[in-house]
């Protein structure tokens, strides 16, 4: 794995400013918010706005995913719609249960990339309920499109009838469970918010905690908390190690005239080269 996944940015998909700031932002993810962010009346807005953002990918430091609203909330259709456009590099499915939901969701998106000719986007489910985290490895290894889980604590304390507070005890389990079944399937596990916004040092530590899980990376709610969470989420050796077979082998592949290979039986291309370098450039500093 080559990619730098440390940190994910939610940024309110209704809020024209917050989205232009998002531009300079070195979080490795942003992701514009159609969900918890933005209220109902806001949802049809939000989606022009973020469409419009899509049209200047170019400017963003950081690669750019957009979270949906939920597969039960009757909106995702419209959202899918709107948001998959050039530009676009995943999409956040939140509250995602069952594989089904999933496939459905993912019938649609291919049907789109098809019909508007556009490059394969990744997939990144939210486990939120219990529901969910008992189905965490089959949801996580449904789809080759799938390239990490997160895990949302706020709303499976909800479905489990426990109010909240720091490092809550109900949610040891799953916060234990979603990082093992995602390094089963192969895929990233990044780990739920820190609200805190004031407790930098809570935030560091959260982010230690989540690290010695499994976890590769965060999700964040301010920009404030980009370098606490990058400090801790430095990639490790055998991530650098992989990073620098995956960039030998690429070039490699290219002076004898070719692009795609493989790297121990996993198929690379120029993306998987790209994310390398930026891997191995972030160690030299």
């Amino acid at each position: 794995m080559t990619r730098l996944f440390r940190s994910l940015l939610f940024v309110p998909g209704n809020n024209p400013r917050f989205l232009e700031k998002a531009k300079s932002l070195t979080a490795d993810i942003v992701c514009f918010d159609l969900e918890d962010s933005v209220p109902d009346n806001e949802k049809k807005k939000a989606r022009k706005i973020i469409e419009e953002s899509l049209k200047t990918r170019s400017k963003y430091y950081s690669e750019v995913y957009v979270r949906t609203n939920s597969p039960s909330s009757g909106k995702i259709l419209d959202d899918l719609d709107e948001i998959v456009r050039k530009g676009i590099d995943g999409i956040v499915i939140p509250k995602v249960n069952t594989v089904k939901e999933l496939k459905k969701i993912e019938n649609i998106l291919s049907s789109l990339e098809k019909k508007r000719k556009l490059g394969h986007i990744a997939l990144v489910p939210s486990i939120e309920s219990a529901e969910g985290v008992v189905n965490t490895y089959d949801i996580a290894s449904s789809s080759k499109r799938i390239s990490a889980v997160i895990f949302g604590v706020f709303d499976l304390l909800n479905d489990m009838g426990i109010e909240y507070k720091k490092n809550p005890e109900g949610a040891k389990y799953a916060r234990a469970k979603i990082p093992l079944d995602a390094k089963a399937a192969g895929v990233y596990a990044l780990d739920a918010i820190w609200q805190d916004l004031k407790d930098k040092k809570g935030l560091k530590e959260d982010c230690t905690a989540g690290r010695k899980l499994g976890y590769v990376g965060k999700t964040l709610i301010h920009p404030d908390q980009i370098d606490i969470t990058h400090k801790v989420f430095h990639p490790n050796e055998t991530e650098i190690k992989w990073a620098q077979k995956v960039y030998k082998t690429y070039l490699q592949s290219t002076k004898k005239g070719k692009g795609a290979t493989t790297v121990d039986g996993k198929m690379i291309d120029e993306v998987h080269f790209k994310r390398a370098k930026a891997l191995l450039d972030l160690v030299k500093k």
